[in-house]
């Protein structure tokens, strides 16, 4: 019987990172143009930092719980920066849900699932995973985006692509039901979809200890706070390069999902590099499930209680690219299997999404 490997100690280097952006965000990032270059650098290595110590957690805790852990703690920081923007106002406020949700399931579903099919199929060809924890997954996605970003375009009980106070209540629910349903199947009942089928020796080093493993997710924590915070200081930085560019705002929120979704994307795809599959895809269906599925509930109660006019319905631009993202998601993962030219094919409809938002 193989030995086991001994668990590595915390690196400094995932300490250091996150605690000097803290430092430099509380100075102040914006002071000066070498401050915002040290702010990149130290927002990166957050990143990285928030990667490690994301696997450090589920190691511990084992799958599915792991990569539940990571999506939770990316959502709701998402969250809490979603509702304080919108309570603080603004002339994009009511569509600050929406854009970003859409924005965070498209790089979803075509970024973090389509690099991690090509980057697996180009080193192991072909690779395996239970073909019913991704319908599972994909039946609860796939109708609550429906619900929530499409449907509001053909009720009659309001003008334009928003609900009233009734639908948004009913919508809130529905969306928790849904959401709490595929975690009650993800940990309970149909655990066993979701395991990672995994007889490589290489792979099963000793677990953490619990300080160790404590440690990690205090730290992941902080990670998660300070990418979204800088990612948030930087965003007028990144909006003046992008303006200079020639390029739309909308491009702006794009970028910053993108930041906020990296930690969850480099775990994904270190995943899929290991030959380990069902990894990458619990990570990204289970991330887009809980971006929507708890970000439009809590959107709705914070929009009723500040009485802020919210709108959900997508134009018929998005909802065709979402459509042909889901509709692609769905056929690449019926089977079990998959190569690079599923991957392909979800990162070419990302391009066609990002490229009709710079060129509409």
């Amino acid at each position: 019987m193989p030995t086991q490997k001994a668990h590595a100690p915390i690196p400094i280097w995932s300490l250091v990172f996150p605690i000097l952006a803290w430092g430099l965000y509380f100075f102040g990032v914006q002071e000066s143009t070498l401050l915002q270059i040290v702010g990149g650098i130290l927002l990166i290595g957050s990143v990285l930092s928030a990667v490690h110590h994301a696997e450090v957690v589920a190691h511990k805790v084992g799958e599915p719980f792991g990569t539940i852990i990571l999506a939770l703690a990316i959502t709701v920081i998402e969250v809490a920066l979603i509702v304080s923007l919108m309570v603080a106002g603004g002339d994009n406020a009511a569509y600050l849900a929406r854009d970003t949700v859409f924005a965070a399931i498209m790089l979803i579903l075509n970024g973090i699932l389509g690099a991690c099919l090509m980057i697996g199929g180009l080193k192991h060809h072909e690779q395996f995973f239970s073909q019913k924890s991704a319908s599972t997954a994909l039946v609860t996605l796939i109708s609550i985006l429906v619900l929530t970003l499409v449907l509001p375009n053909f009720t009659t009980s309001t003008e334009g692509p928003t609900y009233s106070s009734t639908q948004l209540i009913f919508v809130a629910i529905a969306s928790l039901v849904l959401y709490g349903s595929f975690i009650m199947m993800q940990t309970v009942r149909h655990r066993d979809y979701f395991l990672v089928d995994d007889n490589n020796p290489a792979h099963h080093a000793e677990p953490p200890s619990n300080k160790v493993a404590l440690t990690s997710l205090l730290f992941l924590i902080i990670c998660l706070g300070i990418v979204v915070l800088l990612a948030k200081a930087l965003s007028p930085v990144i909006e003046r390069m992008v303006v200079g560019a020639g390029a739309p705002l909308a491009l702006v929120g794009v970028i910053i999902a993108a930041v906020v979704l990296l930690p969850e994307g480099l775990a994904a795809l270190t995943a899929a590099h290991r030959n380990r599959l069902q990894t990458s895809v619990n990570l990204a269906l289970g991330s887009a499930l809980a971006s929507i599925g708890l970000t439009i509930p809590a959107v709705v109660i914070v929009c009723l209680i500040y009485d802020i006019n919210l709108v959900l319905g997508l134009d018929w631009k998005s909802m065709v690219l979402l459509c042909l993202s889901a509709f692609v998601a769905m056929l690449s993962l019926n089977q079990g299997k998959t190569n690079m030219l599923y991957g392909i094919v979800l990162l070419v409809n990302l391009s066609a999404y990002v490229f009709t938002v710079i060129v509409p």
